[in-house]
């Protein structure tokens, strides 16, 4: 096996990585106060809340904030300023546009949004206060896309450390305070401050310059007919979630919403550690060589392969130590969704090989494709945990997460195959194939019900996983 040097995605995944741990750290603090103050029911309601803003900001955005990273990279790579300065002041204009749009259609739809969220009350003012957060969140997203393209990566990383830490201080209190009563405000609050410590760094890169002539907005619609798909790949992702949530407390209570999303937190957010860099670094290089298959390929393969080494060790570890970093997290109420979480973390194995193929179609600009990969994906996720649901619970929607990891993983890989004759690198099925192994007897570990031999699975699969990927990472060098 030829000899092969991952420094530089290690150097980033190293870097996001570890700014992820610092949030989750940080998180963990602020979760923890938010589920000792409000419990399930009042996690439960801030995911409404989320998951419907997050709704009407991924359907407003017009994509900007991910066909503007193609776009401006590559400006980048081709080194001149003077279009850099203009690429710039389009993205910087039509994110503008959107977060007026945004934040007037969420007003205006306020009491369709409250009755197809909730069963109960009238929340219909409550979103009306959450609009301005959709235009702020546009704004953020702009901005954030001009720094990733401009390979600004430890602006980004400290952006990503601050706006978690202004989110604790500025929450906590008005949850103390005010209980559910300041869910509301304190969401507002915490967009605003992201997008103040943003722009307060992407500012200073290059200075605010806005121009709302017909020709600058002309030469952005090729930017907003890409980024079209990605707002529909968005409504589809984020409307998922949202149907899932709602289902949820429609057919049992609320606090099994605060369950699910805690869980999903765990699993996507802080099982997520290694694919940190995939949208900040990852995304830009590879949108950088798409005129080069051969180097186009070669950065997938590298980017899994490297992926594949650095997360297997991480899941059996987070999976053996969820019945301790559950109740540590949020509160003793949450243990039940321990084994739901166990179940659905070990899928994240199989994201870390197609997530950085299903990127292949971003770089490339297939816009059509990438949205029908994700509402596909966005359909077996709702199917599945409904399923799930039915059958067992809140353990069988872990199944139903895990399954769709494993449909998302064969369904990816089949179709990077017949459109960009791409196939996973020889290194990729020797690290799978001592690696799988030790996540299906991670599963069978976690049933254990003897605590002497829960923790002797736990020690022995974590040292095991962990010496073939130091192996392997240390060869590489």
């Amino acid at each position: 096996m030829a000899k092969i040097n991952y420094a530089h995605i290690l150097k980033y995944t190293g870097l996001f990585g570890g700014v992820q741990g610092l949030n989750i750290m940080i998180g963990l603090v602020r979760n923890k106060f938010v589920a000792l103050i409000l419990g399930p029911e009042g996690m439960g309601l801030i995911s409404l809340f989320n998951s419907t803003v997050n709704l009407m900001s991924g359907a407003t955005n017009l994509g900007i904030p991910t066909s503007g990273v193609k776009a401006l990279s590559q400006v980048y790579e081709q080194g001149s300023e003077s279009e850099i300065h203009h690429q710039v002041k389009l993205i910087r204009s039509w994110s503008l546009l959107t977060a007026i749009l945004g934040a007037a259609l969420c007003f205006l739809l306020s009491p369709l949004l409250d009755h197809w969220t909730f069963i109960w009350g009238d929340h219909t003012l409550h979103f009306m206060v959450l609009s301005p957060v959709v235009g702020l969140l546009a704004i953020t997203g702009g901005e954030m896309a001009i720094l990733k393209a401009l390979r600004r990566m430890r602006r980004l990383a400290v952006i990503s450390v601050l706006n978690v830490m202004t989110t604790l201080v500025t929450s906590v209190p008005i949850y103390y305070v005010f209980g559910e009563r300041g869910i509301v405000p304190s969401l507002v609050l915490a967009a605003l401050m992201q997008m103040l410590i943003t722009i307060l760094y992407s500012y200073h890169v290059y200075p605010l310059r806005l121009s709302f002539s017909r020709r600058l907005l002309g030469e952005g619609v090729g930017l907003v007919w890409m980024g079209i798909a990605f707002v529909l790949a968005a409504v589809l992702g984020t409307g998922a979630e949202f149907m899932i949530r709602s289902y949820l407390n429609r057919v049992a209570q609320l606090d099994t919403v605060g369950f699910y999303n805690a869980a999903y937190m765990i699993v996507v957010t802080y099982g997520g550690i290694i694919f940190a860099s995939l949208d900040t670094e990852y995304f830009p290089r590879l949108s950088a060589h798409t005129a080069d298959a051969g180097a186009f390929h070669l950065t997938v393969c590298r980017q899994i392969e490297a992926s594949l080494l650095l997360i297997c060790p991480l899941l059996i570890v987070l999976a053996f130590l969820m019945p301790i970093f559950i109740p540590l997290l949020f509160s003793n109420r949450f243990e039940p969704i321990v084994p739901m979480a166990q179940i659905a973390l070990l899928g994240l194995y199989l994201r870390s090989i197609y997530l950085p193929m299903a990127y292949m179609n971003l770089a490339k600009g297939y816009s059509l494709a990438f949205l029908m990969l994700e509402g596909l994906s966005a359909a077996i996720l709702v199917i599945a945990v409904i399923i799930g649901w039915r059958i067992e619970g809140l353990k069988g929607i872990g199944y139903g997460m895990f399954a769709t990891n494993l449909l998302d993983f064969l369904i990816t890989l089949i179709y990077v195959s017949v459109r960009f004759g791409f196939s996973l690198s020889r290194r990729i099925f020797v690290y799978m194939g001592l690696q799988l192994p030790l996540i299906a007897l991670t599963y069978v570990g976690t049933c254990t019900e003897n605590a002497y031999s829960y923790w002797i699975w736990c020690v022995l699969l974590v040292m095991s996983s962990a010496v073939v990927s130091i192996y392997y990472l240390l060869k590489s060098h």
